[in-house]
């Protein structure tokens, strides 16, 4: 018996788009694009959702700040949470005793709602249930971002038994052997269907660390961050990847951050900053700044309009990273003016502060 004709329209919607993955750890965003998140629910907020699928992320970091381990910790630990296989490399000589810095999620027991009492009424009950259905909401994210706890150890069921694979880079005298690693985990994962059954993530340590023998193959290590993102535009994966710029010339340096389809830096807060604590709300909290430089554009050329580019680094409740927009000081009464003209976030005005990035 022939098939049934089925009458089709150029007007129907392409379901295959707009349906909500099935894989957990995966969210739908505009144009088509996938994306994967973070581990910090301010930063997925920020960039748009989290880090597009086949997007390749820079960060660069900061000698006297080690808050681009922290970016680390979370994206791996939100990979291994939600199933998701890793590549870790890293110039130590035990990569895979890093596992056991990662956070582990968050518990929520302290602040859910209690039952309230019956004889206190009728507005408190429904204030409760409101609660209630609002922790409920909050809780329902959680199969694709966590509040992960720093001090906390990832316990030991979401890394025994999941598909991890850790390189050290410390004894290399070149990438070759990073680059056979990366080719076989990204074959895992071919981006040939809409329907995606699993996705990898690859987090690279201080890249351009001088432990490394392959510290002085500045073109080397340009070619194989070149083929990486070559691999990752045909792979449903993602990498981030951490650098010191200031190990290699400035040329070196400007081509690496070209190449990244997400911009990152990490900035020391420094320590004792008169001026600093004067232009800040919030100071003695900050860890550090974060600092945007450019986002992942997926099938669009519309650029992302941030809210802002510098944000602040610090732990709530002294647990839970948070990213917050710099908040400038109130007006000093005695003179008139504000504190903020000693300093720019932005380097848009035209005198350099403290916060000139």
């Amino acid at each position: 018996m022939a098939a049934p004709n089925v009458r089709t329209s150029s007007f129907s919607r392409n379901r295959s788009v707009v349906s909500s993955p099935q894989t957990p750890g995966l969210k739908c965003g505009p144009n088509g694009t996938t994306f994967v998140s973070t581990g910090i629910r301010d930063l997925d907020r920020i960039l748009g959702g989290g880090y597009p699928l086949g997007s390749l992320v820079m960060v660069m970091e900061d000698p006297e700040a080690p808050h681009h381990m922290d970016l680390l910790r979370t994206f791996m630990s939100q990979g291994l949470v939600n199933s998701q296989p890793l590549l870790y490399a890293s110039p130590s000589k035990d990569p895979r005793g890093f596992l056991g810095t990662l956070p582990n999620p968050g518990s929520s027991k302290e602040d859910k709602p209690t039952a309230p009492d019956p004889d206190q009424g009728e507005s408190l009950r429904i204030a409760w249930q409101y609660r209630k259905y609002m922790e409920n909401q909050k809780n329902a994210i959680d199969d694709y971002s966590n509040d992960f706890d720093m001090r906390k150890p990832l316990e030991r069921q979401f890394v025994a038994g999941r598909p991890i694979d850790c390189v050290s880079l410390l004894d290399s005298s070149d990438l070759s052997v990073a680059q056979d690693h990366c080719a076989t985990f990204l074959s895992k994962f071919p981006r040939n269907s809409s329907n995606i059954a699993s996705v990898g993530r690859i987090a690279i340590q201080s890249f351009c660390s001088p432990l490394c023998e392959y510290s002085d193959k500045e073109s080397d290590m340009l070619s194989f961050i070149r083929l990486l993102k070559s691999m990752l535009m045909v792979s449903n994966a993602v990498a981030i990847v951490t650098f010191p710029p200031s190990m290699l010339s400035p040329s070196s340096s400007t081509r690496l951050q070209h190449m990244a389809d997400t911009l990152l830096s990490i900035k020391a807060i420094p320590d004792g900053d008169k001026d600093l604590e004067k232009l800040l709300t919030g100071y003695k909290d900050i860890n550090g700044f974060l600092n945007v430089h450019k986002v992942a554009r997926i099938n669009t050329q519309v650029p992302v309009i941030l809210e802002a580019q510098t944000f602040s680094m610090s732990l709530k409740k002294r647990r839970f990273l948070a990213l917050e927009c710099l908040n400038q000081a109130p007006v000093d009464g005695s003179s008139g003016t504000s504190y903020g003209t000693s300093g720019s976030c932005s380097g848009s005005s035209s005198k350099s502060g403290a916060l000139d990035f």
